[in-house]
């Protein structure tokens, strides 16, 4: 014979001839292919599997299947990254607005506090005023400090001694007798005894200021010595 014969297994024939035969996937089924492959990579992620899992890595006719696969792990990992950024970024916020919420709680209570405080010592401070800044009087004519005012001066200096802050004025008046020249001086007078009277005590005078108002503010107008020993007086106001 001129030439051989060679034998080939029906088998290997049919399997030769159908992958000879087999078409190729369309663009459709290679799509649906990828995003099932896709899907399979996101529930790996979830599923607590490492990338380097893809079960398709090494099919060489179906790339698209890694790539969906991959594509899929990717996109998940990088939505919890961001989900647990946001969370903690979220969680930043909140503790940040809570502190500064709390810091101002605090110095809005303080700034209460302070205020509190400077009003209890305000009503103190007038209180004791009050009490201390009485009024002392003066016989007809007279610029002497009379012996039962002295306690009086002596309760106005302990006030200046507990308020070390305090400046007063010490107002000189007088009776409506006599002319306005004349009690503008006596008046200066009065007011200057006062002042020597509680420098003894140990009050520094640059505390106080003097002014007289002769006879022009009268307590009482009734011209009887019942008013007019009101009108001759001393007065102490705050400054």
């Amino acid at each position: 014979m001129r030439y051989g014969t060679y034998l080939v297994p029906a088998a290997i024939v049919l399997t030769l001839g159908s992958l000879a035969c087999k078409p190729p996937k369309t663009a459709e089924q290679i799509k649906a292919e990828t995003q099932a492959a896709f899907a399979e990579g996101v529930q790996a992620f979830k599923d607590g599997k490492a990338r380097e899992t893809n079960p398709y890595v090494n099919d060489k006719e179906n790339a698209h299947k890694m790539q969906g696969w991959y594509e899929g792990w990717d996109k998940a990992k990088a939505d919890k990254d961001a989900a647990d950024k946001a969370a903690a970024d979220k969680a930043a916020a909140d503790k940040a607005a809570a502190d500064a919420k709390a810091a101002a709680d605090r110095a809005a209570a303080e700034e209460a506090a302070r205020k509190a405080a400077e009003a209890e010592k305000a009503a103190a401070f007038k209180k004791a005023a009050d009490a201390a800044l009485v009024t002392i009087h003066f016989d007809y004519d007279k610029s002497e400090i009379k012996e039962k005012d002295r306690a009086i001066l002596q309760g106005i200096a302990d006030f200046m001694k507990a308020f070390p802050a305090a400046k007063v004025e010490i107002e000189g008046h007088c009776d409506e007798r006599g002319t306005n020249e004349y009690n503008l001086a006596l008046g200066n007078k009065r007011a200057a005894a006062a002042l020597a009277y509680l420098k003894t005590l140990g009050v520094d005078e640059a505390r106080f200021t003097t002014i007289s108002y002769g006879k022009e503010k009268p307590l009482c107008t009734e011209a009887k010595e019942a008013c007019w020993s009101q009108n001759r007086r001393g007065e102490f106001k705050l400054k």
